[in-house]
């Protein structure tokens, strides 16, 4: 308790039905820890729950095709020849990645307050 950045102490007392909001407010947020919701509430207002569900589907794919074109480029490495089926699927690759580049674009965050 020694190397604590927040040192002072605060208590609130609330009736059932404050209480019951508070709760749900939290629960809603999906914020892990309860004192950093209350923090961010009294420093800003208001807390935002910001929807980025669709980015990290947008990184594994982009991850998936990244894969699929080392595994390409370190067959050109080894052979030293590019076949017409390697040039197809990067085509095919590269297709891939501005549909997921266009459908992530096309998302917008969900905001709620």
């Amino acid at each position: 308790m020694a190397n604590r950045t927040r040192t002072h102490r605060n208590e609130v007392y609330l009736d059932d039905k404050e209480q019951f909001i508070l709760e749900a407010k939290f629960k809603e947020s999906k914020m892990k820890s309860k004192s950093a919701f209350l923090r961010k509430l009294i420093l800003f207002g208001f807390v935002y729950d910001v929807d980025y569900s669709y980015l990290r589907n947008y990184n594994t794919e982009l991850g998936r095709i990244s894969k699929s074109l080392n595994q390409i480029a370190k067959r050109i490495n080894s052979t030293n020849h590019i076949y017409q089926e390697d040039i197809d699927e990067v085509k095919e690759l590269m297709n891939q990645v501005w549909h997921t580049q266009k459908s992530m674009l096309s998302k917008q965050p969900l905001i709620k307050r």
